[in-house]
Parts: structure tokens; sequence; C-alpha cells
């Protein structure tokens, strides 16, 4: 029980501290990710999953874009596993003269490590992630464009209570032909999962996101709410 309040006394003080901070900061723009998606579990090394992905921009007052996304991940060890994803994205540019929904497909491929230490279940991953504007070619000045992505996690199980909280830290690394590359971005996120059991699985997060290296960094509040529905092969 002292477990439990501590651990909302602190989800609350954190809450608070961005709210002060980002009214310091002039911070008002929040978005809302949404996805809903089905795993496939085919045997104790290979996993499937399709999701779709809905996504809103402006203080989730306009569609930012919606994409489709297939993955697969493969147990090598109990600790490690690989992963490939490839999404098709529909972007809504709202702005400028010629606006309308531009399409992209994207890529990642990933490397992951996972363990425990007592209570903490500690994550690593490294993803490869490329995006392409579809319809537009390299002659015109559309090159791939492509980061390494450093993630870490923690989660703490807490006992008799079914929404552990997780913290993740992830910083991107940009390249691409033509544009200034290096250090872009960092994510901040704050969250919990619910197990249905046979009815799948909530999560739900909180997600702070900041631009490096520019003069005027942009900023995002990131509501999340994701659903996943999950068939063991037997």
């Amino acid at each position: 029980m002292n477990k439990k309040i501590a651990l909302i006394v602190l989800v609350f003080a954190l809450l608070s501290f961005h709210k002060n901070y980002a009214q310091d900061e002039g911070l008002n723009d929040w978005e809302s990710w949404n996805s809903i998606g089905i795993q496939y579990k085919l045997n104790k090394k290979w996993s499937f999953e399709l999701d779709q992905n809905i996504r809103f921009k402006e203080n989730i007052s306009e569609i930012d874009n919606y994409f489709t996304q297939l993955g697969a991940e493969y147990h090598i060890t109990k600790h490690f596993k690989v992963g490939a994803g490839a999404r098709y994205i529909s972007k809504n540019d709202n702005t400028g003269k010629i606006q309308g929904y531009d399409d992209y497909f994207r890529f990642h491929l990933d490397a992951m490590y996972k363990h425990k230490i007592q209570d903490f279940i500690l994550e690593y991953r490294l993803r490869y992630q490329n995006k392409n504007e579809l319809g537009v070619s390299s002659s015109e000045g559309d090159y791939a464009n492509q980061h390494l992505r450093f993630k870490a996690s923690v989660g703490y199980n807490i006992k008799n209570w079914k929404l552990d909280p997780e913290v993740s830290a992830e910083l991107f690394n940009h390249f691409e032909k033509g544009e200034t590359n290096g250090f872009d971005r960092y994510r901040i996120t704050i969250g919990t999962e619910y197990n249905m059991k046979k009815y799948g699985k909530v999560k739900l997060y909180y997600r702070y996101k900041k631009q490096l290296n520019e003069t005027f960094p942009e900023t995002k509040n990131i509501v999340g709410l994701k659903y996943t529905y999950t068939i063991k092969n037997n």
C-alpha cells in the first residue's frame, strides 16, 4: 500500500512540475496518438502485429496523420530479440499554398534487450528508421529521412497492482542527404498498461517531445492510448 501511495504522489508531482514548466516556457500544443491492433504469437520465437493508428495535432483539433503498420519480432534468446516493421502513412499538410494529404513509406529494424533486477524490468532498444515520401524522386529533392534511435525504459512490478508504471527516454540521431545531421530530438514517456487477459491489453501514456539544436525548438505534449488483442497459436 505504501508503494502505491508513493507511486501516485510521484506521478502527480511529475505532472505538476511539467504543467508549471510548460506554462513558463509557453508550451501549449498537445497531440493525441491512438492505436488499435492485433498480435499473433506463432510460437515462443515468432510474433506478428498489425495495427491501425490515427494521430491528432494542434491541441487535438486537426488530424496529423494516420497509418497502418505491420511488424514482426523474433526471440533469439530469452532476453534478446530482433524485429522489423513497415508502415504506410498519410500525413495531413495543412500549411502553405498547397495543402492536402501526402503519402509516405517507412520501415524500421530493431534490436532489443530485456532483463529484470528484482522488481524492476529494464529494456533497451536500438532502432534504424528510414522514411520516404511516395511519388517524389531524389532528382526532385526527396532523400530518405533516416534516424538511429536509442531507447531505454524501466518498469516497476508492484505486487497486487495491475497498473505497473513504466518510464522511458529516447534519443534520435538524424542523417539525410542535404540536411543538418546529428541528434535532433528526444522523448520522455511515462505510462502504464492494463492486461485484460483474454480481452487484450490497454496502454495509456503521456509523452514529452522536444527538438534539439534548433534556435526555436519545437515541443509537443502527447497523450496516447493503445489497445492490442493477442491471439496465440495452440
